[in-house]
């Protein structure tokens, strides 16, 4: 128990921690950021892969084009989170990427309702709907509706939801869909590279290593969140989870100076309200679960 929560932890910190890593990268274009996060990540994972011997799973897939499929819808909306995710943090919008990550469960609860036809209890309603009141309460400031946290929130909601009933683990299916975007990304560096506007050789050193990073950058929190899931509760892991978007808005307000004004700072703690609510609700429930299992 306590070594998945370590795991789990240092996960959603890293992820938290990303901001200091993406701005070392802002003059780099995002998409660019993206194709490097692509291939290095390739390359880290088939490392990775090599040195455990896992490449059982590789061969049997060009017979089934469904879970091919599936895949391939996957690792596109993972490289719309990114992209977003990248393009927020190189130019100034923390504040909007950790509001997606904050928003995310109360997303997957309306999902999974829409999609899974799950029943949400009236605690998990309500939730959802002082959510949804603190995102109207944001777009109505203005002057920017609040896009990018619901890109983010919405992306990666969906690609949990293609993930949930996922033929492969979390190593081997991020290697699958770092592999189907790999050819996209690689013909896109080469013709950066020969273009003379990015891509391998049009980087400092400094540059290209912060770019080489990414790879490793990328892998290492999901494995360490693939062990613990396993070895920790949903309640735990659900409280853990808002570990990622809090450093992100604190580093996007003490670190890189954006503004929170005490409008804006309203419609987040809306948004706190209704997941310390979702949060309770759901603690409450496991707690009624557990003692009528153990009458």
């Amino acid at each position: 128990m306590n070594r998945g929560i370590v795991y789990a932890a240092l996960a959603y910190v890293a992820w938290g921690l990303f901001p200091l890593y993406f701005r070392h990268l802002a003059a780099v274009d995002a998409f660019e950021i993206v194709l490097h996060r692509v291939a290095w990540s390739l390359v880290f994972l088939s490392l990775l892969l090599l040195v455990l011997r896992r490449w059982a799973w590789l061969a049997p897939l060009r017979r089934q084009p469904v879970v091919l499929g599936a895949f391939t819808v996957s690792a596109l909306l993972l490289a719309a989170n990114w992209l977003t995710y990248v393009w927020a943090i190189t130019h100034g919008h923390i504040l909007d990427a950790s509001l997606g990550y904050y928003i995310n469960p109360l997303v997957n609860v309306l999902l999974g309702t829409l999609v899974l036809r799950e029943r949400p209890r009236p605690g998990q309603w309500a939730a959802v709907a002082l959510a949804a009141f603190g995102v109207l309460w944001l777009a109505a400031l203005g002057p920017n509706f609040p896009w990018i946290g619901l890109v983010i929130a919405f992306s990666f909601g969906l690609y949990g939801l293609m993930r949930k009933t996922a033929a492969l683990g979390a190593l081997e299916g991020l290697t699958l869909e770092t592999l189907l975007l790999s050819p996209l990304a690689l013909a896109t560096l080469g013709w950066l590279t020969w273009q003379g506007s990015g891509g391998f050789a049009h980087h400092d050193e400094a540059t290209l290593a912060w770019l080489v990073g990414v790879g490793p950058l990328t892998s290492v929190p999901l494995l360490l969140f693939a062990a613990g899931a396993r070895r920790i509760s949903l309640t735990t892991l659900g409280v853990l989870q808002y570990v990622s978007p809090t450093l992100q808005l604190l580093i996007g307000i003490w670190v890189f100076g954006e503004p929170l004004s005490g409008e804006r700072l309203t419609g987040f703690v809306l948004i706190w309200i209704a997941l310390a609510l979702f949060s309770l609700e759901g603690w409450r429930h496991t707690r009624r679960r557990s003692i009528g299992v153990a009458r």
